[in-house]
């Protein structure tokens, strides 16, 4: 009895020593966020309506209400709640969510239960034909003791991919409302352009008349009402091609709101001026885009789930400690009495050869995590690239539309007076025909600037990750 009671005092104290070193004991590298170089400025001259203050976290969170278009708020909400690509990121999540859960599980005990039931039948001559019944019932339990943080690294592996898993999910939110932004003012821009060679179309036929008129007199020969006509009919000729392009993008906006192609066509279909362009935009500076962007957060956690998972293959190197025990109830009758079982035990395994293979494998792990390091530095110097062509592609198109506004404005002014002219008979047709053309084109050029400019600002938004704290969540649940 003495005996027994020794051993079982040996044996909590061996277990407790076990219990104390598995609250203490983590092989592996510990997390450190790399620390990347970023510039204290940007490269580019801050103009033309930039700013290099701190940009407000409100207005970054839904920045297409500097657009003031209530259109464009309305189908920001619904591509949010029904985009086919956010819902698949966020059945994503829920795998990801339930893969910490499994490896959460691994810190904690098992137990199984299991039960049967025997029936046997003896017949003989000399007796009577005898039945027996045997229930038995079993409980086992098993524990695999985290010495050395094998199960703590894969939990703490888990937790990083899973909010990985969440900065994926912001990242294509920051995506898509730059996709559906861009791709509505596409649509006012067709719009616009149709406008445009819509009010030429009409110019130039007056032109035409005009010039029919003066032949029908004897004023001029038939040489000006051919020019005319080919340029009037080469106006007439650009609008086809413009309403095929804005119903492929009436089409894409409506895939991207997870509805069917043409159903917000009609929604879309009353013309609208293309948004015009915030007066000022705040940038902040480079550090705040490692901050900021989804895309760099997310390589960052990817970063932290590929060292953990060093340590995961270096707790293969060290010995693994199990505890185990069973009880067993067996009886005649479902509750009756009867005899019972029960046995305990440990178990420790140690690897003893397997000619360098684990070691490889934390090598692996080491190699892999030197890849996830690179990465990250990659997509920051990317999103600094990307931020630097943004704010110069905005600031240059800035140009491009003011000198635009200038020419439009002076070729009106010359197909005015080439018209007058041409009436006084003080001028060729050829005159008026040039002054109308570099008009058409001016205008067009005009319109297509507005739009550009437009889109510089999403792009820029894009960039510097605005959008994605539009949607609410939380990565810890």
């Amino acid at each position: 009895m003495k005996t027994d009671c020794l051993r079982s005092t040996a044996g909590l104290s061996l277990v407790a020593g076990v219990l104390l070193l598995s609250g203490c004991a983590t092989v592996g590298p510990d997390y450190v966020r790399p620390e990347t170089a970023v510039p204290a400025t940007w490269h580019i001259q801050i103009q033309n309506g930039l700013s290099s203050e701190k940009s407000d976290p409100k207005t970054m969170a839904e920045w297409w209400a500097r657009f003031d278009d209530a259109e464009l708020s309305s189908l920001m909400e619904r591509a949010i709640a029904g985009n086919l690509d956010l819902k698949k990121a966020s059945a994503r999540i829920h795998e990801a969510r339930a893969r910490r859960g499994i490896a959460r599980a691994g810190l904690s005990p098992t137990l199984n239960g299991s039960g049967s039931t025997n029936w046997s039948r003896a017949d003989s001559s000399a007796e009577a034909t005898r039945t027996n019944t045997l229930y038995s019932v079993d409980f086992d339990a098993g524990w695999e003791l985290d010495i050395f943080g094998g199960t703590r690294r894969t939990v703490e592996s888990s937790e990083a991919e899973l909010q990985a898993t969440w900065e994926d999910l912001h990242d294509l939110l920051v995506s898509l409302q730059a996709e559906v932004a861009l791709n509505y003012i596409d649509v006012r821009t067709y719009q616009a352009r149709l406008l445009t060679a819509e009010k030429n179309l009409e110019q130039q036929n007056e032109s035409y008349k005009l010039a029919e008129w003066r032949y029908q007199a004897g004023l001029s020969d038939g040489l000006a009402v051919q020019q005319a006509l080919y340029n009037l009919e080469n106006t007439r000729s650009q609008i086809p091609a413009l309403r095929a392009g804005l119903e492929e993008t009436l089409n894409r906006i409506a895939v991207l709101l997870g509805e069917q192609p043409g159903e917000i066509h009609k929604e879309l279909e009353t013309r609208k001026p293309i948004p015009a362009v915030p007066l000022e935009i705040a940038i902040g500076i480079p550090a705040d885009i490692v901050r900021q962007r989804p895309d760099i957060r997310r390589a960052e956690r990817e970063l932290a789930a590929q060292t953990a998972k060093v340590g995961v293959a270096m707790a293969d190197l060290y010995p693994k400690f199990n505890l185990s025990g069973l009880l067993g109830i067996s009886a005649e009758t479902l509750f009756g009495s009867g005899s019972r079982t029960s046995s305990a035990g440990s178990r420790i395994s140690l690897p003893l050869f397997n000619a360098g293979s684990v070691r490889q494998g934390v090598k692996i792990r080491e190699a892999v995590k030197e890849q996830y390091l690179i990465q990250y530095k990659t997509t920051v110097l990317n999103a600094l690239e990307e931020v630097e062509n943004a704010l110069t592609a905005f600031s240059e198109e800035q140009r491009t539309r003011a000198n635009l506004q200038a020419c439009a404005q002076a070729a009106q002014k010359a197909v005015d007076l080439a018209l007058n002219k041409y009436q006084s008979g003080l001028i060729g047709f050829n005159d008026v025909l040039d002054a109308q053309r570099s008009l058409l084109s001016f205008q067009e050029k005009l319109v297509q600037s507005d739009g550009a400019a437009a889109s510089c600002t999403i792009r820029l938004y894009k960039t510097l990750g605005g959008g994605w704290t539009s949607l609410s969540s939380d990565a810890g649940k």
